[in-house]
Protein backbone atom coordinates (compact mmCIF):
# COMPACT_ATOMS: atom_id res chain seq x y z
CA UNK A 1 0.00 0.00 0.00
CA UNK A 2 1.69 3.56 -0.69
CA UNK A 3 3.09 4.91 1.91
CA UNK A 4 0.74 7.93 1.82
CA UNK A 5 -2.13 6.38 2.29
CA UNK A 6 -0.91 4.37 4.67
CA UNK A 7 -0.23 7.63 6.76
CA UNK A 8 -3.51 9.56 5.76
CA UNK A 9 -5.36 6.33 7.37
CA UNK A 10 -3.02 6.85 10.61
CA UNK A 11 -3.92 10.14 10.71
CA UNK A 12 -7.51 9.85 10.43
CA UNK A 13 -7.68 7.00 13.40
CA UNK A 14 -5.14 9.44 15.52
CA UNK A 15 -7.65 12.11 15.21
CA UNK A 16 -10.43 10.04 15.72
CA UNK A 17 -12.50 9.36 19.35
CA UNK A 18 -11.45 5.78 19.54
CA UNK A 19 -7.78 6.95 20.51
CA UNK A 20 -9.47 8.91 23.48
CA UNK A 21 -11.46 6.30 25.22
CA UNK A 22 -11.18 5.45 28.52
CA UNK A 23 -12.14 2.69 31.08
CA UNK A 24 -14.50 5.46 32.90
CA UNK A 25 -16.28 5.90 29.18
CA UNK A 26 -16.47 2.33 28.72
CA UNK A 27 -18.30 1.96 31.73
CA UNK A 28 -20.90 4.52 31.33
CA UNK A 29 -21.57 2.61 28.21
CA UNK A 30 -22.38 -0.23 29.69
CA UNK A 31 -24.51 1.71 32.70
CA UNK A 32 -26.70 3.61 29.55
CA UNK A 33 -26.93 0.01 27.60
CA UNK A 34 -28.38 -1.52 31.07
CA UNK A 35 -30.84 1.35 31.01
CA UNK A 36 -31.53 1.27 27.81
CA UNK A 37 -32.61 -2.94 28.40
CA UNK A 38 -34.62 -2.20 31.36
CA UNK A 39 -36.39 0.76 29.10
CA UNK A 40 -37.00 -1.36 26.02
CA UNK A 41 -37.00 -5.04 27.40
CA UNK A 42 -38.36 -4.39 30.36
CA UNK A 43 -40.45 -1.46 29.51
CA UNK A 44 -39.23 -0.07 32.60
CA UNK A 45 -40.17 4.18 32.64
CA UNK A 46 -39.14 3.70 28.73
CA UNK A 47 -40.03 7.32 28.23
CA UNK A 48 -37.51 8.71 30.32
CA UNK A 49 -34.72 5.90 30.74
CA UNK A 50 -34.33 5.42 26.95
CA UNK A 51 -33.57 9.07 26.20
CA UNK A 52 -31.41 9.42 29.31
CA UNK A 53 -29.21 6.09 28.24
CA UNK A 54 -29.13 7.54 24.95
CA UNK A 55 -27.70 11.36 26.54
CA UNK A 56 -25.38 9.66 28.78
CA UNK A 57 -23.64 7.58 25.57
CA UNK A 58 -23.86 10.55 23.92
CA UNK A 59 -22.38 12.83 26.59
CA UNK A 60 -19.41 10.12 27.04
CA UNK A 61 -18.47 9.86 23.83
CA UNK A 62 -14.85 11.21 23.55
CA UNK A 63 -13.95 14.80 21.03
CA UNK A 64 -17.31 15.47 20.51
CA UNK A 65 -17.91 18.77 22.11
CA UNK A 66 -21.72 17.99 22.81
CA UNK A 67 -21.31 19.49 26.86
CA UNK A 68 -19.00 21.86 26.07
CA UNK A 69 -20.07 24.73 27.99
CA UNK A 70 -21.62 27.48 25.54
CA UNK A 71 -21.41 25.93 22.14
CA UNK A 72 -22.06 22.19 22.66
CA UNK A 73 -25.78 20.55 21.31
CA UNK A 74 -26.79 18.76 24.79
CA UNK A 75 -25.26 21.30 26.53
CA UNK A 76 -27.24 24.29 25.28
CA UNK A 77 -30.65 21.32 25.96
CA UNK A 78 -29.41 21.78 29.50
CA UNK A 79 -29.32 25.38 30.05
CA UNK A 80 -31.91 26.35 28.20
CA UNK A 81 -34.42 23.75 28.81
CA UNK A 82 -33.43 22.40 33.22
CA UNK A 83 -30.85 25.01 34.36
CA UNK A 84 -32.93 27.85 33.43
CA UNK A 85 -36.48 25.91 34.85
CA UNK A 86 -37.86 25.59 31.75
CA UNK A 87 -38.90 21.97 31.09
CA UNK A 88 -40.03 20.42 34.25
CA UNK A 89 -42.71 23.22 35.08
CA UNK A 90 -43.71 22.37 31.33
CA UNK A 91 -44.05 18.63 32.18
CA UNK A 92 -46.07 19.43 35.55
CA UNK A 93 -48.35 21.37 33.23
CA UNK A 94 -49.19 18.15 31.09
CA UNK A 95 -49.44 15.84 34.46
CA UNK A 96 -51.98 18.76 35.93
CA UNK A 97 -53.88 18.30 32.36
CA UNK A 98 -53.75 14.27 33.29
CA UNK A 99 -54.69 14.62 36.69
CA UNK A 100 -58.06 14.27 37.78
CA UNK A 101 -58.29 15.68 41.55
CA UNK A 102 -61.81 14.37 42.29
CA UNK A 103 -60.84 11.11 44.65
CA UNK A 104 -58.99 13.20 46.83
CA UNK A 105 -61.72 15.76 47.10
CA UNK A 106 -63.92 13.80 47.40
CA UNK A 107 -62.17 12.62 50.73
CA UNK A 108 -60.47 15.00 52.19
CA UNK A 109 -58.93 13.03 54.98
CA UNK A 110 -56.82 11.18 52.68
CA UNK A 111 -55.06 14.50 52.31
CA UNK A 112 -53.04 13.17 55.12
CA UNK A 113 -51.33 9.94 54.19
CA UNK A 114 -50.10 11.79 51.32
CA UNK A 115 -48.15 14.37 53.53
CA UNK A 116 -47.42 11.14 55.83
CA UNK A 117 -45.45 9.56 52.96
CA UNK A 118 -43.15 12.80 52.65
CA UNK A 119 -41.62 11.78 55.99
CA UNK A 120 -39.15 9.35 54.22
CA UNK A 121 -38.40 12.40 52.78
CA UNK A 122 -36.87 14.18 55.67
CA UNK A 123 -35.70 11.09 57.25
CA UNK A 124 -33.23 10.51 54.51
CA UNK A 125 -32.18 14.24 54.14
CA UNK A 126 -31.24 13.90 58.12
CA UNK A 127 -29.57 10.59 57.25
CA UNK A 128 -27.79 11.75 54.08
CA UNK A 129 -26.40 14.42 55.79
CA UNK A 130 -25.02 12.48 58.86
CA UNK A 131 -23.15 10.28 56.49
CA UNK A 132 -21.15 13.06 54.74
CA UNK A 133 -23.52 14.81 52.07
CA UNK A 134 -23.73 18.57 52.22
CA UNK A 135 -27.37 19.89 53.36
CA UNK A 136 -28.12 20.76 49.63
CA UNK A 137 -27.01 17.13 48.55
CA UNK A 138 -28.50 15.67 51.37
CA UNK A 139 -32.38 17.52 50.40
CA UNK A 140 -31.78 16.29 46.32
CA UNK A 141 -31.16 12.56 47.83
CA UNK A 142 -33.81 12.75 50.02
CA UNK A 143 -36.41 13.83 47.70
CA UNK A 144 -35.90 10.99 45.87
CA UNK A 145 -38.57 9.09 48.52
CA UNK A 146 -41.16 11.02 47.31
CA UNK A 147 -40.70 9.37 43.52
CA UNK A 148 -41.40 12.31 41.50
CA UNK A 149 -38.70 12.30 38.85
CA UNK A 150 -39.36 16.08 37.36
CA UNK A 151 -39.64 17.15 41.40
CA UNK A 152 -36.47 15.74 41.51
CA UNK A 153 -34.71 17.24 38.51
CA UNK A 154 -35.97 20.53 39.43
CA UNK A 155 -34.36 20.58 43.20
CA UNK A 156 -31.79 18.63 41.59
CA UNK A 157 -31.19 21.82 39.39
CA UNK A 158 -31.24 24.35 41.96
CA UNK A 159 -29.50 23.10 44.95
CA UNK A 160 -26.66 20.33 43.35
CA UNK A 161 -26.35 20.05 39.44
CA UNK A 162 -23.57 17.60 39.89
CA UNK A 163 -25.95 15.06 41.02
CA UNK A 164 -28.37 16.07 38.60
CA UNK A 165 -27.89 12.88 36.30
CA UNK A 166 -27.62 10.62 39.59
CA UNK A 167 -30.91 11.13 41.75
CA UNK A 168 -32.36 11.51 38.24
CA UNK A 169 -31.77 7.52 37.27
CA UNK A 170 -32.68 6.74 40.92
CA UNK A 171 -35.67 8.24 41.45
CA UNK A 172 -37.42 6.82 38.05
CA UNK A 173 -35.42 3.62 38.50
CA UNK A 174 -37.72 3.51 41.75
CA UNK A 175 -40.94 4.95 40.20
CA UNK A 176 -40.37 1.74 37.86
CA UNK A 177 -39.41 -0.66 40.53
CA UNK A 178 -42.67 0.47 42.54
CA UNK A 179 -44.08 -3.01 42.15
CA UNK A 180 -41.58 -4.97 43.44
CA UNK A 181 -40.47 -3.12 46.09
CA UNK A 182 -43.91 -1.95 47.81
CA UNK A 183 -45.90 -5.08 47.95
CA UNK A 184 -43.43 -6.78 50.75
CA UNK A 185 -43.23 -3.08 52.78
CA UNK A 186 -47.21 -3.59 52.32
CA UNK A 187 -47.82 -7.09 53.90
CA UNK A 188 -45.29 -6.90 56.40
CA UNK A 189 -47.13 -3.92 58.08
CA UNK A 190 -50.43 -4.41 57.34
CA UNK A 191 -52.77 -7.88 58.62
CA UNK A 192 -54.94 -9.80 56.20
CA UNK A 193 -58.09 -8.31 57.79
CA UNK A 194 -56.70 -4.86 57.60
CA UNK A 195 -55.91 -5.44 53.98
CA UNK A 196 -59.69 -6.54 53.57
CA UNK A 197 -60.83 -2.92 54.84
CA UNK A 198 -63.77 -1.94 52.18
CA UNK A 199 -63.65 1.88 52.29
CA UNK A 200 -67.43 3.62 52.03
CA UNK A 201 -68.55 5.01 49.23
CA UNK A 202 -66.95 8.78 48.13
CA UNK A 203 -69.46 11.41 47.78
CA UNK A 204 -69.97 12.76 44.50
CA UNK A 205 -67.61 16.14 43.63
CA UNK A 206 -69.48 19.28 41.95
CA UNK A 207 -68.38 20.54 38.87
CA UNK A 208 -67.73 23.88 40.73
CA UNK A 209 -65.31 22.84 43.04
CA UNK A 210 -63.27 20.86 40.24
CA UNK A 211 -62.48 24.39 39.04
CA UNK A 212 -62.09 26.44 42.24
CA UNK A 213 -59.36 23.53 43.67
CA UNK A 214 -56.85 24.27 41.48
CA UNK A 215 -57.39 28.43 41.43
CA UNK A 216 -57.23 28.21 45.10
CA UNK A 217 -54.65 26.23 46.09
CA UNK A 218 -52.35 27.79 43.90
CA UNK A 219 -52.97 30.85 45.47
CA UNK A 220 -52.84 29.76 48.95
CA UNK A 221 -49.48 27.33 48.26
CA UNK A 222 -47.34 29.82 46.59
CA UNK A 223 -48.07 32.37 49.01
CA UNK A 224 -47.04 29.66 51.89
CA UNK A 225 -43.96 28.59 49.98
CA UNK A 226 -43.15 30.76 47.41
CA UNK A 227 -40.34 28.63 45.86
CA UNK A 228 -42.81 26.28 44.70
CA UNK A 229 -44.36 28.22 42.48
CA UNK A 230 -42.46 27.15 38.95
CA UNK A 231 -43.82 23.49 39.37
CA UNK A 232 -47.04 24.34 41.37
CA UNK A 233 -48.14 27.19 39.15
CA UNK A 234 -48.24 24.97 35.74
CA UNK A 235 -49.71 22.03 37.96
CA UNK A 236 -52.32 23.77 38.48
CA UNK A 237 -52.73 25.43 35.41
CA UNK A 238 -52.82 22.34 33.99
CA UNK A 239 -55.45 20.92 36.22
CA UNK A 240 -57.72 24.33 35.39
CA UNK A 241 -57.30 23.59 31.19
CA UNK A 242 -58.97 20.35 32.52
CA UNK A 243 -61.58 20.95 34.70
CA UNK A 244 -62.69 23.95 32.83
CA UNK A 245 -64.17 22.42 29.75
CA UNK A 246 -63.36 25.12 27.67
CA UNK A 247 -60.11 24.56 26.24
CA UNK A 248 -59.78 21.50 25.07
CA UNK A 249 -57.15 22.63 22.59
CA UNK A 250 -54.87 23.35 24.96
CA UNK A 251 -55.77 20.51 27.24
CA UNK A 252 -54.73 17.47 23.80
CA UNK A 253 -51.48 20.08 23.34
CA UNK A 254 -50.12 20.04 27.26
CA UNK A 255 -51.58 16.30 27.79
CA UNK A 256 -49.51 15.14 24.21
CA UNK A 257 -47.79 17.13 22.18
CA UNK A 258 -45.87 19.62 24.40
CA UNK A 259 -45.21 17.12 27.13
CA UNK A 260 -43.83 14.47 24.89
CA UNK A 261 -41.50 17.19 23.14
CA UNK A 262 -40.32 18.39 27.13
CA UNK A 263 -39.95 14.53 27.89
CA UNK A 264 -37.38 13.78 24.91
CA UNK A 265 -34.92 17.14 25.91
CA UNK A 266 -35.28 16.40 29.20
CA UNK A 267 -34.28 12.83 29.17
CA UNK A 268 -31.35 13.85 27.20
CA UNK A 269 -30.46 16.48 28.84
CA UNK A 270 -30.40 14.77 32.10
CA UNK A 271 -28.47 11.96 30.82
CA UNK A 272 -26.20 14.55 29.11
CA UNK A 273 -24.83 15.61 32.77
CA UNK A 274 -23.77 12.03 33.66
CA UNK A 275 -20.19 11.63 32.44
CA UNK A 276 -17.74 9.29 33.80
CA UNK A 277 -16.12 12.52 35.97
CA UNK A 278 -19.08 13.00 38.06
CA UNK A 279 -20.98 9.46 37.83
CA UNK A 280 -17.91 7.17 38.83
CA UNK A 281 -17.39 8.18 42.59
CA UNK A 282 -17.81 6.74 45.93
CA UNK A 283 -20.73 9.20 46.39
CA UNK A 284 -22.93 7.18 44.06
CA UNK A 285 -23.25 4.48 45.62
CA UNK A 286 -24.58 5.94 48.16
CA UNK A 287 -27.00 8.14 46.58
CA UNK A 288 -29.19 5.08 45.15
CA UNK A 289 -28.78 3.26 48.62
CA UNK A 290 -29.98 6.34 50.24
CA UNK A 291 -32.52 6.82 47.40
CA UNK A 292 -34.20 3.85 47.85
CA UNK A 293 -34.59 4.10 51.80
CA UNK A 294 -35.78 7.37 50.90
CA UNK A 295 -38.94 5.44 48.83
CA UNK A 296 -39.35 2.02 51.40
CA UNK A 297 -39.52 5.25 54.24
CA UNK A 298 -41.94 6.85 52.62
CA UNK A 299 -44.23 3.52 51.40
CA UNK A 300 -44.13 2.45 55.96
CA UNK A 301 -44.75 6.05 56.88
CA UNK A 302 -47.86 6.39 54.74
CA UNK A 303 -49.13 3.01 56.28
CA UNK A 304 -48.52 4.30 59.72
CA UNK A 305 -50.28 7.76 59.60
CA UNK A 306 -53.25 5.24 58.20
CA UNK A 307 -53.54 2.91 60.66
CA UNK A 308 -52.77 6.17 63.46
CA UNK A 309 -55.99 7.71 61.61
CA UNK A 310 -58.01 4.48 62.33
CA UNK A 311 -57.23 4.87 65.90
CA UNK A 312 -59.50 7.56 66.17
CA UNK A 313 -61.64 6.99 63.37
CA UNK A 314 -65.13 4.91 63.40
CA UNK A 315 -64.72 4.82 59.65
CA UNK A 316 -61.54 2.74 58.95
CA UNK A 317 -59.16 3.75 56.48
CA UNK A 318 -57.87 0.23 54.33
CA UNK A 319 -54.07 1.38 55.70
CA UNK A 320 -52.56 -0.07 52.45
CA UNK A 321 -53.93 3.64 50.92
CA UNK A 322 -51.03 4.79 52.80
CA UNK A 323 -48.36 3.88 50.49
CA UNK A 324 -50.07 5.46 47.14
CA UNK A 325 -48.85 8.61 49.05
CA UNK A 326 -45.63 8.40 47.14
CA UNK A 327 -45.40 10.63 43.70
CA UNK A 328 -45.68 7.46 41.35
CA UNK A 329 -48.90 8.40 39.57
CA UNK A 330 -50.62 6.28 39.00
CA UNK A 331 -48.52 3.16 39.53
CA UNK A 332 -48.49 3.34 43.15
CA UNK A 333 -52.51 2.92 43.58
CA UNK A 334 -52.27 0.34 40.82
CA UNK A 335 -50.39 -1.53 43.27
CA UNK A 336 -52.56 -0.84 45.96
CA UNK A 337 -55.45 -2.08 44.65
CA UNK A 338 -53.81 -5.10 43.29
CA UNK A 339 -52.34 -6.21 47.00
CA UNK A 340 -56.14 -4.99 48.76
CA UNK A 341 -57.39 -7.68 45.39
CA UNK A 342 -55.19 -10.49 46.62
CA UNK A 343 -56.54 -10.47 50.06
CA UNK A 344 -60.52 -10.04 49.09
CA UNK A 345 -61.01 -9.77 45.10
CA UNK A 346 -64.30 -7.75 45.49
CA UNK A 347 -62.59 -4.47 47.48
CA UNK A 348 -62.40 -1.61 44.61
CA UNK A 349 -59.15 -0.02 46.35
CA UNK A 350 -58.20 2.24 42.89
CA UNK A 351 -59.89 5.37 43.08
CA UNK A 352 -59.48 5.53 46.92
CA UNK A 353 -55.74 5.13 46.31
CA UNK A 354 -55.41 8.04 44.08
CA UNK A 355 -56.60 10.57 46.32
CA UNK A 356 -53.28 9.90 48.28
CA UNK A 357 -50.92 9.16 45.13
CA UNK A 358 -52.45 13.12 43.68
CA UNK A 359 -51.75 14.40 47.35
CA UNK A 360 -48.61 12.79 47.70
CA UNK A 361 -47.36 14.76 44.33
CA UNK A 362 -48.54 18.25 46.30
CA UNK A 363 -46.62 16.79 49.34
CA UNK A 364 -43.56 16.46 47.41
CA UNK A 365 -43.74 19.74 45.30
CA UNK A 366 -43.80 21.28 49.09
CA UNK A 367 -41.26 19.67 50.66
CA UNK A 368 -38.97 20.68 47.32
CA UNK A 369 -40.23 24.49 47.86
CA UNK A 370 -39.20 24.08 51.70
CA UNK A 371 -35.79 23.12 50.58
CA UNK A 372 -35.53 25.74 48.28
CA UNK A 373 -36.23 28.12 50.46
CA UNK A 374 -33.89 27.37 53.35
CA UNK A 375 -31.26 25.99 51.24
CA UNK A 376 -30.64 28.39 48.22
Amino acid sequence: MDNSIVSSLTSVFTSSGFTAVTWQGCVMWALALGLLYLAIKKKFEPLLLLPIAFGIISANLPMTGLMEPGHGLLWQFYAYGIKSEVIPPIIFLGLGALTDFGPMLSQPRLIFLGAGAQVGVFVTFFGAHLIGFNLSEAATIGIIGGADGPTTIFLATKLAPHLLGTVAVAAYSYMALVPLIQPPIMKLMTSEDERKIRMKPSRKVHPVEKILFPIISAMLLILLIPASAPLMAMFMLGNLFRESKVVERLVEASQNELMNIATIFLGVSVGATMNAENFLTPKVIFVFFLGLAAFAVSTASGILIAKGMNLFSKDKINPLLGAAGVSAVPMAARVVHKVGTEADKRNYLLMYAMAPNIAGVIGTLIAAGVFVSLLK
